[in-house]
């Protein structure tokens, strides 16, 4: 078992910067891949970056050149910078955490509010 907890969200006007951080505790040694996905009312849930263990990234079209997804393996943590952020950035953001082995699972956060003002 893995748990998640998120914190950063919040109100920030069209430009402006965010940091989300995402701590796990649990079975850390069994995480495959750590990362954010975020939703928005009436929207489907869009990835946003992860960050597998041995350190590549991938990141959702939509965010690209402007977030940044980042970790501190001492403190079980995942970061993502947001930059330049616009209004349809406005989202729940997920943390989401993935295990490898027997009993491989998906773990998400119970989510931050993201909201970017025009």
């Amino acid at each position: 078992q893995v748990q998640l907890v998120e914190s950063g969200g919040g109100l920030v006007q069209a430009g402006g910067s965010l940091r989300l951080s995402c701590t796990a505790s649990g079975s850390i040694f069994s995480i495959n891949t750590m990362g954010w996905y975020r939703q928005a009312p009436g929207k489907q849930r869009e990835l946003v970056a992860t960050i597998h263990r041995f350190g590549r990234t991938n990141y959702g079209d939509s965010v690209k050149g402007r977030f940044t997804i980042s970790r501190d393996g001492a403190k079980n943590t995942v970061y993502l910078q947001m930059d330049s952020l616009k209004p349809e950035d406005t989202a729940v953001y997920y943390c989401n955490a993935d295990t490898f082995g027997i009993g491989a699972s998906e773990y998400r956060g119970p989510g931050t509010q993201v909201t970017v003002s025009s």
